[in-house]
Parts: structure tokens; C-alpha cells; sequence
């Protein structure tokens, strides 16, 4: 199997396993894993206190399971509510948001990405951002959303033009996505092509695109040949009611981790030697032909 997959609270009573740090084989080859933890939760619109509270016992629980990494869904500090945000969220608060998150992940010694709307360069408009932390609590990825979905994210927010980056996290090149924009194969391709091995993603996914973690999660993890995790949330929030479904996937498109409906923290490990395998398997990245690409597209 591609990677040990738990749910906890079973996994916890395990032996804590190296996550992130590296180990190297008998023959050259450095093999890198992590053990990656994903919450699927219920958040409360505006009560910034209950979701921090939440965020914080789920790093607890992920940091003694032997976890180097805690993906959290989209705008879950703040709740998912996008007219909401816009009419009632201050932003002056938001850097608060920030240090109290970056103090999450220190206490605990855990990578964490968390999802907040973010003052756009005009400053009168916002973007729906994603932001990775290492252990220390330091700021080491921000992605902002490119692609939003529904009529109320577009009244609330901007879409931002920014491609996916891409950092080394403990080992393992890593990049971030935001919901609606992994269900663009250019997204995620974008990110492939610029060497992440792990595609994060925080998302709000309402009840009824169940397809979405089942099928086309992994068609994209397995097309890119990247492990790809989707964390979302679950229950009811305003006026939205969320699938849960939240999945971890590997490169070869096989499932590492999923949740049912209710809330949980998901455990899957993943790592840099499934990523090499499946790119020397199946050559999809080295035999594109982008030139070719844009003259089809040229003739549309």
C-alpha cells in the first residue's frame, strides 16, 4: 500500500512515527515521509473563539499522533458565510486571526494551513486565501483563490491571478489550492509543473457533489501524479449545508484516507517516493506538449 491510513481517535494510541523527517535506504535513494493529518469539522459563522478552539484540539490530537501537518477546510476560522464575512468581519481582526493560529501551531510543533479572507492589493476588495505555517508558527506558503464559485463568493470576494508556488515542507515539495479551483486540471497541472509532489486544499463543499472527493479528487491527483488532500466541512453552516467527504489521495489515483459525513481527523502518509515511482511509470509531465497545446488552443 502507498501510505498507512487511520481515523483517530485509533490511530493515536499507535506508536508515534517519524512524520516528516527523511530516511534513507540502503541504496542512495533519500525517501521522504510525512504523516498528514486532515479535520473535517462543523464551523460556527463569526464565533472566531468556538473555530480556534476547534483548530486548536484537532492540532493537539494530530501532534501526538505523530503528525508533521494539519490541513483545515476553507474560511474555517471564520466559518463559511460569504455575504456574512463581507458585511460583518473586520479586517483589522484578521491579523489576531493570524498570530493566534501561528501560536497553534508553535505550542503544538506542527505545520498547519488555515484559510482567511485577505485585504486585495486595491484595498477594497477581498481574496479568499490559504496560508501554510511550519512548526514554529512562521508563514512559509499563501496562495489566493483563483477561481470562485456561486454568485455569493463572487459579490463577496475577487478572484486573484496568482499560480499555485511551490516550497520544500519538510522535505517534500508542496503546494496549495482552494476548493473550486482543484476541479480545474490547468490548476493542479500548474502546480505539478512546478514540482509539488503535495497539493493542499482547504474546501467548502455543499452536500450533493459527492462526485467531486470521489472521482474527480483522485482523477486529479492521478493525472498530475501528486498526493493530494481535500479537507472540507461537515454539518450546517448559515444557510449551507456541507458533504463532508473529505479525502487524502496518492499519485497513482489510489485513495490514502476519506470521511464520511460527520466530523473527524483523518491520518494518511504520504511522501515523495510514490510521487517518483508513478512519474517514472507513466510519463504524463515529461511527454506534454504545451507548444502544441496553445496552437489547438489558437485554433479554437
Amino acid at each position: 500500500m502507498p501510505g498507512r491510513v487511520a481515523h483517530h481517535p485509533a490511530y493515536a494510541g499507535t506508536k508515534k512515527l517519524p512524520g516528516a523527517h527523511g530516511r534513507r535506504d540502503q541504496a542512495k535513494t533519500k525517501v521522504v515521509k510525512m504523516l498528514l493529518s486532515v479535520l473535517q469539522a462543523n464551523a460556527s459563522v463569526m464565533d472566531v473563539e468556538a473555530n480556534l478552539r476547534t483548530i486548536d484540539d484537532a492540532a493537539h490530537r494530530a501532534a501526538q499522533a505523530g503528525a508533521g501537518l494539519l490541513l483545515t477546510p476553507e474560511l474555517f476560522p471564520v466559518g463559511y458565510a460569504p455575504l456574512r464575512l463581507h458585511a460583518e468581519l473586520d479586517p483589522a481582526t484578521l491579523p489576531g486571526i493570524r498570530e493566534r493560529l501561528a501560536d497553534i501551531a508553535r505550542r503544538h510543533n506542527i505545520g498547519l494551513v488555515y484559510s482567511l479572507p485577505a485585504v486585495a492589493g486595491d484595498g477594497n476588495a477581498w481574496h479568499i486565501t490559504a496560508t501554510l505555517l511550519d512548526a514554529e508558527g512562521n508563514e512559509v506558503l499563501n496562495y489566493a483563490k483563483v477561481h470562485l464559485f456561486g454568485p455569493e463568493e463572487h459579490k463577496a470576494f475577487v478572484g486573484a491571478q496568482e499560480p499555485p508556488a511551490v516550497v520544500d515542507f519538510n522535505g517534500i515539495r508542496t503546494s496549495m489550492l482552494i476548493c473550486y479551483d482543484v476541479e480545474f486540471p490547468e490548476a493542479v497541472r500548474a502546480a505539478a509543473t512546478r514540482g509539488a509532489e503535495l497539493l493542499l486544499v482547504p474546501t467548502a463543499l455543499s452536500a450533493g457533489f459527492n462526485n467531486v472527493p470521489q472521482v474527480l479528487i483522485r482523477a486529479r491527483a492521478l493525472e498530475s501524479q501528486l498526493n493530494v488532500a481535500y479537507a472540507n466541512h461537515s454539518g450546517h453552516e448559515d444557510v449551507y449545508s456541507f458533504l463532508g467527504g473529505s479525502v487524502v489521495a496518492g499519485p497513482d489515483g489510489s485513495l490514502l484516507a476519506a470521511a464520511g459525513d460527520f466530523p473527524t481527523l483523518l491520518f494518511a502518509e504520504v511522501g515523495t517516493e510514490t510521487v517518483k515511482a508513478a512519474r517514472n511509470e507513466v510519463p504524463y509531465l515529461r511527454e506534454r506538449r504545451p507548444e502544441l497545446y496553445k496552437k489547438w488552443d489558437q485554433r479554437a
